[in-house]
């Protein structure tokens, strides 16, 4: 049975009627069809472009499909309706399209420096196989890879690209070769300037984006995850390496304290700019909306900025169409508006996912 919407549409602003046919959106009246929502704010189902579903509480791969269900459940009963899982130690291809499931852009394994990244998680290879291993793992993903731009260098002391420039040049390449985008994860400087030179889609974290690369990323179009929920933890991170790394530990609380600041830098220089909240491992699932309320507080986004990074533009990058005629049928309602009070994307009043009421 078809479905009717009426309620304020955004980033339109205006009251609209909207029909939903199985999976798509229509503009054109249906004829019987059931009203589901009547009144309220409505928005393209919102995205998390930073998580990680293949991977449990604690760090831990997953062991099988149902745990990878559940965690996506937490998702998108937090009216996340797109998940782009930015790296996964377990392959699951076969939830890409289960009805009751957020939409799914997968990355496959990291790919990881050996013995300087989370243990089981990553693919770990020296240089001379990268490449390779990058073309591996972007036939495990659907139309994503995941790169390791740096870690803690026990010998050094703090932290330092995964490999050298011209493998990480070649790692971006060849995931362009394969037909994907890549993702890198990257805190410091140096492995930061190299990826975004080096053509890299996506940068995750990006703590240590000096100006004159974020006036690049926004020449580019190369994107920026910030994952502020994320970069909060550095605090615990720098106590339990500081007696052993004390470097590295006044490092990353630098990162984290000027985090804020590089964000906004990015908004201003026009980075395009995505919700992600980095959920796997040590943060927890449905948490969106406070990577939103972050972004508004500690950045200074606009709400209507950060509803942009969490729903229809996220929604546009990952090519996920959103409540456009013919566009995906998901949306959330929220009963008043959140560019008036952002808190209120905390508790959708309705989420209809793949044209079926979830609530």
């Amino acid at each position: 049975m078809a479905l009717h919407v009426r309620g304020v549409l955004l980033p339109d602003d205006e009251v609209r009627d909207l029909w939903l046919v199985g999976d798509r959106v229509t503009f054109t009246p249906v004829p019987g069809a059931e009203t589901v929502v009547d009144g309220g704010f409505v928005l393209p189902g919102l995205v998390d472009a930073h998580c990680h579903i293949g991977i449990a509480r604690g760090g831990a791969p997953i062991t099988s499909l149902d745990q990878a269900r559940e965690l996506a459940h937490v998702d998108r009963d937090a009216g996340v309706l797109a998940i782009r899982d930015a790296g996964s130690p377990y392959p699951y291809p076969e939830l890409d399209d289960e009805s009751d499931l957020p939409r799914l852009a997968r990355a496959g394994r990291h790919v990881a420096p050996p013995k300087r990244y989370l243990r089981d998680i990553g693919v770990e290879v020296g240089a001379a196989e990268v490449a390779a291993t990058v073309a591996a793992q972007a036939r495990a993903g659907n139309g994503w890879v995941k790169l390791v731009g740096d870690w803690i260098d026990r010998g050094v002391g703090d932290l330092a690209p995964a490999w050298d420039a011209d493998t990480l040049t070649a790692a971006v390449r060849a995931a362009h070769d394969a037909g994907v985008r890549a993702a890198v994860h990257t805190f410091s400087e140096s492995a930061v300037e190299i990826m975004v030179r080096a053509g890299v889609d996506s940068v995750e974290h990006g703590t240590g984006l000096s100006l004159d690369l974020i006036d690049e990323m926004a020449r580019q179009g190369t994107a920026l995850i910030p994952t502020m929920i994320n970069i909060a933890t550095f605090g615990g991170i720098a106590e339990q390496a500081r007696a052993k790394f004390p470097g590295y530990a006044e490092h990353m609380l630098a990162l984290r304290d000027g985090f804020p600041d590089v964000v906004r830098a990015a908004h201003e220089a026009g980075v395009p700019i995505y919700v992600g909240t980095d959920a796997g491992g040590g943060i927890d699932h449905g948490l969106a909306a406070e990577e939103m309320l972050l972004l508004h507080e500690q950045a200074g986004m606009a709400p209507i900025d950060v509803l942009a990074a969490a729903s229809w533009g996220a929604r546009e990058w990952l090519g996920f169409p959103g409540l456009v005629e013919g566009g995906l049928a998901d949306l959330t309602v929220y009963p008043e508006d959140p560019r008036s009070d952002l808190r209120v994307v905390r508790a959708p009043a309705r989420t209809i996912l793949r044209g079926q009421v979830i609530r």
